[in-house]
């Protein structure tokens, strides 16, 4: 594949990639240095590439400089990361904490804990959400619907493909 050289939009080929060499490294930099690890590194790029592409494919003009907006994507993807990082620390530290209670043994508290943290992470979004809301914050669906903008029952159907899956999960990895 051939790399860009300069400003996109302007005579290039559908078969160029929209970051060249000197983008790249400065997409590169700006992860690294948000926190993102070196083996995260490349799906960053990745996703920096992707979001031009999308840009152009919606019939957007090109960003006046290419590279400045690749490195403001850059470091919103690197505080994506670490919000992700921290939301799945938090529920396993919450997970850990409230197992403690019920289960002296720390072997199984973190096993359990891991497993459902795991498990959490394989959701989609939505599901996630909506069963975090329910049995985490415990909301009421009422309120979880109210809040999300979307009728109690899709909240309902989300809780109970999310709980089903969750539990396959659990018993899958032989946890419960």
């Amino acid at each position: 594949m051939l790399r860009g050289r300069g400003r996109r939009g302007q005579g290039a080929r559908a078969d160029d990639d929209p970051l060249n060499a000197a983008q790249e490294r400065r997409v590169r930099a700006v992860l690294a240095l948000g926190g993102v690890p070196q083996s995260d590194l490349p799906d960053g790029v990745q996703q920096v590439r992707l979001r031009l592409l999308e840009r152009a494919a919606k019939g957007y003009e090109a960003p006046r400089d290419v590279s400045a907006w690749a490195a403001v994507v850059a470091s919103n993807l690197a505080m994506d990361w670490h919000r992700a990082k921290r939301r799945q620390e938090r529920v396993g530290e919450r997970l850990a904490s409230l197992r403690q209670h019920e289960h002296p043994s720390g072997e199984d508290t973190s096993v359990l804990s891991l497993a459902v943290a795991r498990g959490l992470d394989e959701l989609p979004d939505a599901q996630r959400q909506v069963l975090v809301l329910r049995f985490y914050a415990d909301l009421p669906v009422r309120s979880i619907a109210r809040e999300l903008g979307v009728p109690e029952g899709t909240v309902k159907s989300r809780l109970h493909t999310a709980v089903r899956a969750l539990r396959a999960r659990l018993h899958e990895d032989e946890v419960v």
